[in-house]
């Protein structure tokens, strides 16, 4: 049965990400969210996908950036073209989220936001949905909530959720978070892993619009008013007062504006849905169905000798491998890249060295 507050949920996805590391592929018009890296389906409508079960098409909203909106329109024909909005400018996730709450908060007075990245795969969306609805229904009473992920390494890159001691993966009781801790060392992060009761934060996070705008209002006040400012959704001078209004809001994320100041946070400590935040080549990779010898490849190849190679190529080229190892091979009409996979993390430097030469058109 429908909770009492079910007609209130909205989603918000956050897709205004550039996707460098995934260069070539991921381009400024193309970017990493709306590509396809498994199956038929881009990594934002598989978001749109996985969230239909809770949250309803036309109850979600997307920001993104004018490179990407277009796309975005036309892969999700489901979402109502009015609520995939451009961001002005990018301002970190503080502005987008406040922004998305101002509107929603406008068209309903009781409205429950959750927040989603546009650009992660969950492998058991089952699970996965299972959990939101616990989330949801606390958001529904007030509380701020953050989904932990089960970590399955001691990952460096990540943010971390720590829970009381004796926390264990797989609850789906909202729980009082103790603290944010941010991307630790590696001795660090074995120390969380070994204490069992860190979880990573994913960043996806659930309240009501209006404990969101207040928490806004006490500790990012200046955006808190310059978003209060605008005009009504949807009329005509809402877009140009954004234009003009939300490149001066501050340049700064929710985890540092609210979570970590604010009062009320619970989260829940996820068991394993399959989440991965495919940061890299090497993410695809490790996701891919990969031949006895560990090669991974999404066109046909020609592979000899060789082994934990990672192959992606357009067209009819016939891609051949004689005598190398972890190689990531990514094959575009204007681009070629051929990279150590141990360093897939850096591709995204040689997006900054193509930005500074001034080759635009390969970005």
């Amino acid at each position: 049965m429908a909770s009492a507050n079910s007609d209130h949920r909205y989603g918000l996805i956050l897709a205004g990400g550039r996707g460098t590391r995934f260069w070539p592929r991921s381009r400024r018009g193309r970017a990493k969210q709306v590509l396809n890296f498994f199956g038929d389906r881009s990594l934002i409508q598989q978001t749109v996908d996985r969230l239909k079960p809770v949250i309803p098409p036309e109850r979600i909203w997307i920001l993104t950036n004018h490179h990407l909106r277009s796309e975005i329109v036309r892969q999700l024909p489901e979402v109502p073209k009015r609520q995939i909005l451009a961001e002005p400018a990018p301002r970190n996730t503080a502005p987008a989220i406040g922004l998305a709450a101002h509107i929603l908060q406008s068209i309903d007075p009781d409205a429950v936001m959750g927040v989603f990245p546009a650009d992660h795969v969950v492998t058991k969306p089952r699970e996965y949905v299972r959990l939101l609805r616990p989330a949801f229904q606390a958001a529904g009473e007030g509380k701020i909530v953050v989904l932990g992920i089960e970590p399955r390494w001691a990952e460096t890159g990540y943010g971390y959720i720590e829970f009381p001691p004796g926390t264990r993966a797989g609850g789906r009781v909202p729980t009082a978070v103790t603290s944010f801790r941010e991307k630790p060392d590696l001795a660090t992060a074995e120390r969380f892993i070994a204490a069992g009761n860190f979880f990573w934060n994913a960043g996806m996070f659930f309240w009501k619009t209006s404990v969101l705008l207040d928490n806004l209002q006490w500790h990012l006040p200046k955006t808190a008013a310059l978003l209060a400012g605008l005009p009504p959704f949807g009329g005509k001078a809402f877009a140009p007062k954004l234009e003009a209004v939300f490149p001066r809001c501050e340049n700064i994320s929710i985890d540092y504006a609210v979570l970590e100041r604010a009062r009320n946070v619970v989260g829940i400590p996820s068991g394993d849905t399959g989440w991965n935040d495919v940061g890299s080549w090497n993410a695809v990779y490790e996701l891919s169905k990969r031949d006895v010898n560990g090669n991974a490849s999404r066109v046909p190849a020609l592979i000899e000798a060789s082994t934990g190679n990672y192959v992606e190529a357009g067209g009819k080229k016939l891609v051949a491998l004689l005598g190398v190892k972890d190689l990531i091979v990514v094959d575009t009409p204007d681009a070629l890249l051929i990279a150590d996979r141990s360093r897939a993390q850096q591709v995204g430097d040689l997006v900054k060295r193509l930005e500074k030469a001034g080759r635009h058109e390969l970005l």
